[in-house]
């Protein structure tokens, strides 16, 4: 058995594309229209870990979907998690639990889709302004 994708529903692709490419730093690997079945699939990857996709589907017909925590959540390591949170706050991204632990982290995509992010490897020593930070909402 090997592990494929990830499937992830999304009301705006562009909103959600911004979120996972250029705020996370996923890459787009490919991507499918189905003109009959109205509906579009983006296969996204972190860099050097390709086979391991998130796959975004877009409904080209509005829906409504619940919050997207029913399935958990997308988890990545990450080289330096305070580095990481800065970007992702320097691009409007609110980090719902900061890296309070140097370790672990949580924020959420356009579509309140839960993501965390570890520290590769240890720990990195406590910091400010994560060490003192609060959480923001639910994670």
């Amino acid at each position: 058995m090997k592990y494929l994708h990830t499937m992830v529903r999304v009301k705006n692709l562009e909103d959600s594309l911004d979120f996972y490419c250029s705020k996370l730093g996923l890459t787009e690997i490919s991507r499918r229209e189905f003109e009959q079945a109205r509906f579009t699939l983006v296969f996204l990857a972190a860099e050097g870990d390709e086979e391991a996709q998130v796959e975004l589907t877009y409904n080209w017909d509005p829906e409504d979907y619940d919050e997207g925590r029913n399935f958990g959540h997308l988890a990545y390591a990450v080289d330096d998690i305070y580095a990481s949170c800065q970007k992702l706050m320097d691009g409007g991204v609110l980090i719902n639990r900061p890296p309070r632990d140097g370790y672990m982290a949580f924020v959420r995509s356009p579509d309140n889709v839960s993501i965390e992010l570890l520290q590769k490897g240890d720990a990195l020593p406590p910091q400010e302004p994560w060490a003192s930070m609060e959480n923001s909402g639910s994670w």
